[in-house]
């Protein structure tokens, strides 16, 4: 595929969540080059994250209604507004990156509305018109890749590399400057053993039980004198304090306390962070924290990328369910990884 030589200002596409956004990032940084504007188009979900992103010059806050978490709404004015504000910025090509089981044509239909005179995409279908560059969507009939290795297949297949594949993030100044100063008041600065809990996950299909994660959280503190700091949203600070509560070991919290910028800067601290398949894995694997992975088989495509890790969890035949609740209801896949499995994968990475 030729013609994307002479680009000066790129939409890249990509209104998913911030995990998704930031497994992104090396596609997006392969975009980049000197005299190149590179905007953003993300979801709310994800705009805190596109900050942080080397490479972007700019970032538009979308919420797409044929996105799944989008709230209804009675009116397309958002739609239409987005076609003229994109329209108006004049863009000279745009990419639409999705999963394999996204349909990418609504957002190449928005950019084609927008005028922007070339757009490229993975699309199942044939897009006549609405694609200039039609990469075919192989998976999971042809195998399936590492949800940043298709993103980068996918720049590529117009010319655009990077050397450097890792996930990278930038940390603002002021989030780092407070971090350190936590570290300090937590009297964690002093090369003792520590991890990062982060037992959260927006969909429960992937989250470890709660009782499970208190159980190998309280071996790690009283057997091996390892220091827990627990992390989470404001809405998954119950989840949290039922895990504390139930491993009767000291702890600490920053659970709610933290933007995602601070929370960047605490994993490039950490020795290691310990999580579900959650968006913090990949900001973790982005600043080049080790993870213990307590990875539910809903998909195959997210592990954590290019850093030191241990994926967990335990064979079922219904793997790869791409739920977000457990269809069989037994949740077997996680329930089943003995607490013990998550310790010694956390003691071999903190080394």
């Amino acid at each position: 595929m030729t013609g994307w030589d002479d680009v000066g200002r790129v939409l890249a596409v990509r209104l998913d969540a911030m995990g998704d956004l930031l497994m992104t990032g090396p596609a997006v940084r392969a975009l980049a080059r000197p005299g190149r504007r590179v905007t953003l188009l993300t979801s709310p979900a994800g705009a805190a994250a596109a900050a942080l992103l080397p490479g972007v010059d700019g970032v538009l806050v979308y919420e797409a209604p044929w996105v799944k978490t989008t709230a209804p709404r009675a009116s397309s004015r958002a739609d239409l507004d987005l076609v003229g504000r994109l329209a108006r910025e004049r863009f000279d090509a745009g990419v639409v990156f999705t999963v394999y089981s996204q349909n990418p044509l609504p957002a190449a239909l928005v950019l084609t509305l927008a005028e922007i005179p070339r757009r490229l995409a993975h699309c199942r279908e044939n897009p006549y018109q609405l694609l200039t560059h039609w990469v075919r969507e192989t998976e999971p009939e042809g195998g399936v890749r590492h949800e940043v290795r298709r993103q980068l297949d996918l720049v590529a297949a117009v010319g655009y590399r990077t050397a450097d594949e890792r996930m990278r993030v930038a940390i603002p100044a002021e989030a780092g400057a407070h971090v350190r100063q936590t570290l300090r008041w937590l009297e964690l600065d002093g090369g003792g053993p520590w991890a990062v809990v982060h037992p959260g996950a927006s969909a429960p299909s992937r989250r470890y039980p709660p009782g499970l994660f208190a159980r190998a959280c309280r071996e790690l503190v009283r057997a091996h004198g390892v220091r827990l700091v627990f992390t989470g949203d404001a809405a998954e600070q119950p989840l949290v304090d039922e895990v504390r509560e139930a491993m009767d070991a000291p702890s600490d919290c920053l659970a709610g306390e933290l933007t995602l910028g601070e929370m960047a800067a605490l994993l490039a601290a950490a020795p290691l962070l310990i999580a579900n398949n959650t968006g913090p894995v990949h900001l973790a694997a982005a600043v080049g924290c080790p993870v213990v992975d307590l990875y539910a088989l809903t998909n195959p495509q997210h592990t954590p990328w290019m850093v030191p890790h241990r994926v967990l969890n335990h064979d079922v035949p219904c793997r790869w369910c791409y739920r977000s609740v457990c269809p069989q209801e037994h949740h077997d896949c996680l329930r089943r990884v003995d607490p013990a499995v998550v310790v010694r994968a956390a003691l071999e990475l903190l080394g």
